[in-house]
């Protein structure tokens, strides 16, 4: 979480030069590059549903890096934050049982006291892309967990980073071309290693060890993260309210780690056809 906030506040740099959706087709590109050369994964030796899930995965991942690109240049980077982080406090509520199901109400109504919608004033249009990377982003959980536990290793991040990187090329990349310069490029190749290829490696890792709900809110730490960068890189100095909020999301993180272990370890799913003989 960490990684990704830097990774947000550095990218705030290009919005000038390409804009918020050119800088997220510029991690996103180069992180499909660096994941498929890196792994090679060999996308004929996955099984049809493996396949599928890896494909939908790098859609959404591509929905969420633009929509929320768009948010952060649109609203401070808590506040961005905080309201994306429903998606995956609807995945914690929805999966969550018995006591667990607290942890996601704390976290909620420490994200209220982070975004102040009582106060209004925030921009409509950022507030909307970042509820629609919220959506996004619950998809993404539900789908790195199932990749992870069908697709050994880093093989299923290989082929959706690709996958997210020509949905943004398709979506962004004919308007940014023109503006490109290799300062650019090579800036965009730093981020992509910050943010998305180490953060995802690492959710990946996560969900194999962590129910969806637990995860889902362990991201409320996120917003908590977002306001200590916005302050520190950006110099987005946060009220009172958000201050408290920033409590309530610690504590119900801390609460879902405690509880969120996956019930047993799924061991991924072998998916190379094994030599002639070898039975």
């Amino acid at each position: 979480m960490m990684l990704v906030q830097l990774g947000l506040a550095a990218s705030v740099g290009l919005f000038d030069q390409v804009g918020p959706e050119g800088a997220a087709w510029l991690r996103l590109a180069w992180a499909g590059v660096l994941l498929a050369v890196l792994v090679r994964p060999r996308p004929s030796t996955f099984t049809r549903s493996a396949l599928r899930a890896c494909v939908a995965l790098g859609v959404v991942t591509a929905g969420i890096t633009i929509l929320f690109m768009a948010a952060v240049a649109r609203l401070p980077l808590g506040t961005a934050s905080a309201l994306e982080f429903l998606g995956p406090l609807g995945i914690a509520v929805a999966r969550g049982r018995g006591g667990t199901k607290w942890w996601p109400v704390l976290a909620g109504v420490g994200v209220l006291l982070l975004t102040e919608p009582w106060r209004g004033g925030a921009d409509p249009v950022g507030v909307a892309y970042a509820l629609a990377a919220g959506a996004c982003w619950a998809a993404y959980i539900l789908l790195t967990q199932r990749v992870g536990d069908e697709v050994s290793g880093l093989r299923g991040l290989a082929v959706s980073m690709p996958v997210a990187a020509l949905v943004a090329t398709v979506a962004v990349g004919p308007s940014v071309f023109a503006d490109l310069t290799w300062e650019v490029v090579l800036a965009g190749l730093g981020l992509a290693v910050l943010l998305p290829v180490v953060p995802f490696v690492l959710e990946l890792l996560a969900l194999r060890r962590l129910t969806t709900a637990a995860f889902g809110t362990l991201m409320s730490l996120e917003p908590a993260i977002a306001l200590l960068v916005g302050l520190v890189a950006l110099h987005q100095l946060p009220g009172v309210a958000p201050l408290v909020g920033v409590a309530f999301v610690v504590v119900a993180g801390i609460g879902a780690e405690r509880s969120g272990g996956r019930p047993e370890v799924v061991t991924p799913a072998r998916v190379e056809p094994e030599p002639a003989g070898s039975r």
